[in-house]
């Protein structure tokens, strides 16, 4: 199947490494500084099948989720090419999305569906890409259950059977600074082919249910508030910051302490970990 969004460009023929190791660069800074870490659930780490497709299917909580995408794509999966659905209106006032794996969506008409499902189909066939999604296909609670599931996505199946769909959790709790966490957990991939075989009610009600169990168990991991159950991917700021941390920093040098700006210290908190997996390989950390 040929690939293209409504313009018919190829999303990954517009691709560019570059300019994604850019803005991977300033989707990172930002992070880093309007939240306090992005962390991964130990017990879900992401484990799709070498050598295939990959839809990662997600919740849609936070308009953060596009920043999620970029860090966890590009740390987790660093040889595979990211494409994205967006919607058009939207995709129009940020043309330079084109060139890092984002393509248009007419929202709500059957030429949008069709010219979705064209275009992921397309970049599907090919088994080093990966379709990262919102499943609602819209804002969604993540306590909202039954778990909305885009049409969208349930018919992908149909055009993508050698593909694994990986559901993602995503949260963003505040914990014990003023910065809120970025949380993610993945669950166990489902095969496109075993999906297809099921009739549509019975393949939305697999997808839900799979991307609900991820979310359940992440947000068990959130309420422990215990750093000790995740990995942590990217470390953001902490402490209050401005002239109110410099205080303390001052009152620690004549002290001789050093200076831990964090509200609530946890001696036994993990390192910093970089989770890695073999480029095009597909296989988490």
């Amino acid at each position: 199947m040929k690939p293209g969004g409504p313009d018919g460009k190829d999303p990954l023929a517009l691709y560019s490494r570059r300019r994604i190791a850019f803005f991977d660069l300033v989707f990172t800074r930002f992070a880093r500084r309007h939240m306090r870490a992005l962390r991964l659930a130990r017990d879900a780490r992401p484990a799709p099948p070498p050598g295939v497709p990959l839809v990662v299917y997600a919740s849609h909580a936070s308009w953060w989720d596009g920043v999620a995408f970029m860090l966890l794509s590009r740390r987790l999966f660093p040889g595979r090419p990211m494409v994205i659905p967006m919607e058009a209106a939207a995709l129009a006032r940020y043309g330079f999305m084109r060139r890092i794996g984002v393509f248009g969506v007419e929202r709500d008409s059957p030429r949008g569906a069709v010219a979705f499902l064209r275009t992921a189909g397309g970049v599907l066939a090919r088994p080093e890409a990966m379709l990262w999604m919102n499943a609602p296909g819209r804002f969604a609670d993540v306590r909202e259950r039954p778990v909305p599931i885009a049409p969208g996505l349930v018919r992908l199946a149909e055009l993508a059977p050698d593909a694994a769909f990986l559901p993602l959790a995503l949260e963003y709790p505040f914990w014990t600074e003023r910065r809120a966490e970025m949380l993610a957990g993945f669950g166990p991939p489902l095969s496109g082919a075993a999906l297809r075989a099921m009739p549509r009610p019975e393949r939305a009600a697999a997808l839900a249910g799979a991307l609900a169990a991820a979310m359940d168990r992440l947000a068990e991991h959130a309420v422990s508030r215990d750093p000790a159950r995740f990995v942590l991917v990217q470390q953001g700021g902490e402490g209050m910051g401005g002239i109110y941390d410099l205080w303390r920093r001052a009152r620690a040098w004549t002290a001789g302490r050093r200076f831990d700006p964090r509200h609530e210290s946890r001696p036994h908190e993990p390192p910093h970990h970089q989770p890695g997996g073999g480029p095009g390989a597909g296989s988490g950390p």
